[in-house]
């Protein structure tokens, strides 16, 4: 666990649980798993269409992750409930996504890396991008954290205090955009959703008060990328599964003891 390839990518993962975790708080409040979903697909087919285009990677998936984003977040029920567009835009992204990597000429692709991660081949530079992009999730939490508390609890008082609630879904939405973007290498889009709503569904169990959920939910995500990388080296398993496998059995235990209790 003391090789540099397992510390930069123990750094990238916790990096990600602690922005993850009051992020995902949002999610579970808002009933929003299925957004996530349609955000991390879109993710690849920002990565194809970044091959095909012959850009940056990264830059491909921001430019797809915000899209997708943007396009949910104005959307209002009509015929068909929320719930339903989500599933459809996420199934199609990730159709449309592989259908064009089958289009990019004489480039082999590893698609497993960008569906279920590839944690333990990041370098520096990938660390480095991934702390800018959880430091944007950080300030954006910082500055929003209670117009978005407000708006997520009650619309009508959020509007009476004149905030503009739409405006903070919109913000909720760009940020988990970015970090879609950035977390694409550490669980994979397959994934990225778990990390999201797992730990912040164990705090929930657990919290009193939305701070401390923030604050539990990060926690339970850091040491789900801990154990899940120890458990990945000792017995070789991929691992982006690996995390999101203890992430769920943390879940799995502590809605046990809730129950016992």
């Amino acid at each position: 666990m003391l090789e540099p390839f397992i510390l930069i990518a123990l750094a990238a993962g916790i990096g990600i649980a602690l922005a993850a975790g009051p992020l995902g708080c949002f999610v579970v409040w808002r009933r929003m798993a299925y957004f996530g979903d349609a955000t991390s697909h879109a993710a690849i087919l920002g990565v194809a269409l970044a091959l095909l285009m012959n850009t940056p990677i990264i830059l491909g998936i921001l430019i797809t992750a915000i899209g997708m984003a943007l396009a949910v977040a104005v959307q209002r029920e009509a015929v068909l409930a929320i719930d339903t567009l989500l599933g459809v835009a996420a199934h199609a992204a990730l159709a449309l996504g592989l259908f064009v990597v089958s289009l990019v000429p004489g480039r082999p692709i590893d698609l497993e890396a960008y569906l279920f991660g590839d944690i333990l081949s990041l370098g520096p530079t990938d660390l480095l991008i991934i702390w800018i992009g959880v430091g944007i999730v950080f300030g954006i939490l910082y500055w929003h954290w209670n117009a978005l508390l407000l708006s997520t609890l009650d619309f009508d008082l959020a509007s009476a205090e004149g905030l503009k609630p739409d405006r903070e879904r919109l913000v909720l939405a760009l940020t988990i955009a970015v970090l879609v973007a950035v977390s694409i290498k550490v669980v994979g889009a397959l994934l990225i959703t778990a990390m999201l709503i797992i730990p912040a569904a164990t705090a929930r169990i657990i919290s009193q008060t939305p701070e401390r959920m923030a604050m539990i939910s990060a926690g339970f995500g850091a040491f789900a990328v801990y154990a899940g990388l120890y458990l990945s080296v000792w017995l070789d398993t991929p691992a982006g599964p690996s995390i999101v496998t203890i992430a769920a059995a943390t879940f799995a235990i502590t809605q046990t003891l809730r129950q016992l209790r």
